[in-house]
């Protein structure tokens, strides 16, 4: 009998294997004395085991193949117990991204309909409070007392103890999870994953990454974590708040590293930031991937450093809605940052086999079915496309948005896949390398030509006092006048603006596609993405920046 499609399954067959084997350490909180106060660690063994439990004891309470399920708990052994008990019971996890807003998050979990609801005590406080999931007939807590109805996840798993396997059997084609993204660029949507995109996302970043059984990864962004038993890695998760990568202490990462032989690490560009600025050598690590935004050369650079000779920074490129997509090799990154600091865009690498990345022309419109006409020729920057075997095909009760994002193309013998647009504008060069040049949203029609704000900010950027920087448009007579707002880099007085300004100026007047951006605004702090600290809120910034602004005086000087 052939084994479920389900990225659960791995566990019982690991757990046969090596059962004492860590799956994952939970290390705790550290005080002034440095000792853990809370620290959990579970074998493959318990881990199947306990995972089993739940899912027979939520089935009792009617959580089943198919029921819509609200996780909403921090990164912890629970969450993990939990999920790893929903997938093997067939249900559908409702995860909502950390970075949404409060108000967006009541319309998401209106629109997923969940039946059921498990989170930690604050969060069923919130519920009850703000009407969250008013749907949802089953109730769980990871507290130890159901004080607002429903029960807790240790009744539960008491209750199913002993009830032996429990894994679904999935199809490929079942939906195995609803995940919200952070509507950073937009209204949030949850994206469906069927169980076949789980299992590729597992078969791709082995293949691509080349891991190996027996690692030991720190994914400071929890849900990758959910991909290490698959792929026969141990799970460290770190004393951090995940929500905050920026915030992190490296003193208590490197303590996790080094006490247990951490050698593979995923974190976000921020989280990327703070380690190199500590400048703590990670003598174990071998394996180090980013994601969530460009990482900046300079951090990678920085971090390279502290790495041993032999191992690689990967930077893979993807989205929640299809990843991995492309994937870029710290070095390479390196050897291209003289030409991203002058206006090429950002160079993600190569396409991870067996998706085919293609260029289309700019649309803001719906494309209903492929054609080969759409494509443009090397070098000419449009929208990303891909097609593979992790790329979504529908956003939950979202028709609209699926239309906007997918594309259908026919192939031989009348098959039908789908086809996902990124929403990033990039191009190929004649290496075969894709270049990411920014969001379409972000663009701006300036009455020159099109800005795009990965090969317009890295050429500021490279300003010694200046942290970072972002173009925006402000609407005027049917075009939109770019601004470039500017974030002074840490220890930078204001009083320093003048100067700074006028050497911005002198900066983009040497390049002849950030000529003509003639309105420079200094602005205290962008407003970034909760998730990835990274991704900044260029629509609240370009609100910001529109009555700062004089627009009869866009035309440049005679």
């Amino acid at each position: 009998m052939n084994e479920p499609c389900n990225i659960a399954a791995s566990l019982p067959r690991l757990a046969a294997a090596q059962p004492d084997r860590i799956a994952m350490h939970c290390p705790g909180s550290r005080g002034s004395d440095g000792l853990a106060r809370y620290d959990v660690s579970l074998s493959y063994a318990e881990l199947d085991t306990r995972s089993d439990a739940i899912a027979a004891g939520l089935a009792i309470r009617g959580i089943g193949r198919g029921t819509r399920t609200v996780v909403m708990v921090r990164p912890s052994p629970e969450f993990f117990l939990l999920m790893f008990a929903l997938f093997k019971a067939g249900a559908v996890p409702v995860l909502v991204d950390p970075g949404i807003d409060r108000r967006a998050l009541k319309q998401c979990l209106d629109e997923a309909a969940p039946e059921a609801f498990i989170g930690i005590p604050l969060a069923h406080a919130a519920r009850r409070l703000l009407g969250w999931a008013s749907s949802a007939r089953v109730l769980v807590t990871t507290g130890r007392r159901a004080w607002l109805g429903g029960s807790t996840l240790a009744q539960v798993e008491r209750d199913g103890a002993g009830a032996g396997s429990q894994l679904a059997s999935t199809l490929p084609d079942d939906v195995a999870a609803i995940l919200f993204t952070s509507g950073s660029t937009g209204v949030p949507k949850g994206v469906v994953y069927r169980h076949r995109h789980f299992v590729s996302q597992v078969d791709m970043l082995r293949d691509a990454f080349g891991i190996v059984p027996g690692g030991v990864n720190l994914p400071t962004f929890p849900p990758f974590a959910l991909f290490d038993p698959a792929l026969g890695s141990t799970s460290v998760i770190p004393d951090m708040d995940p929500t905050r990568p920026a915030s992190a202490d490296p003193k208590k990462l490197h303590a996790a590293i080094e006490r247990f032989g951490v050698n593979q690490l995923f974190g976000s560009p921020a989280l990327m930031a703070v380690l190199a600025r500590h400048g703590q050598p990670l003598p174990t690590v071998k394996r180090v991937m980013s994601a969530g935004a460009p990482v900046p050369a300079g951090v990678v650079a920085m971090l390279r450093q502290l790495l041993p000779a032999d191992a690689s920074f990967w930077t893979p490129y993807g989205a929640t809605e299809c990843l991995p997509v492309a994937l870029v090799e710290g070095r390479e990154l390196e050897a291209t940052r003289e030409a991203t600091e002058g206006g090429a865009g950002t160079c993600v690498g190569r396409p991870v086999a067996p998706n085919r990345v293609r260029i289309i022309h700019v649309d803001d419109g719906a494309i209903g079915e492929w054609s080969d006409a759409l494509c443009l020729p090397q070098g000419e920057v449009g929208e990303i496309t891909v097609a593979g075997p992790t790329a979504t095909d529908s956003y939950f009760n979202r028709d609209a948005q699926t239309r906007l994002a997918k594309i259908v193309e026919r192939g031989a013998g009348g098959a039908e896949h789908v086809v996902h647009r990124m929403g990033d504008l990039g191009y190929f060069d004649g290496d075969g390398r894709l270049w990411f040049c920014g969001r379409k949203s972000h663009r701006v029609e300036a009455r020159e030509g099109p800005l795009y704000t990965e090969q317009v900010e890295p050429v500021f950027n490279t300003h010694p006092r200046v942290a970072r920087t972002a173009l925006v448009g402000v609407p005027d007579d049917g075009a939109q006048v770019p601004v470039l707002c500017v974030e002074l880099a840490a220890g930078v007085r204001a009083r320093e603006w003048p100067d700074i300004e006028r050497q911005l100026r002198t900066l983009g007047a040497g390049h002849a596609h950030t000529a003509g951006i003639h309105h420079f605004l200094r602005h205290p702090a962008f407003p970034v993405d909760i998730r990835h600290n990274a991704k900044i809120g260029r629509e609240k910034l370009a609100t910001w920046a529109a009555p700062r602004i004089t627009l009869p005086a866009t035309s440049p000087p005679p």
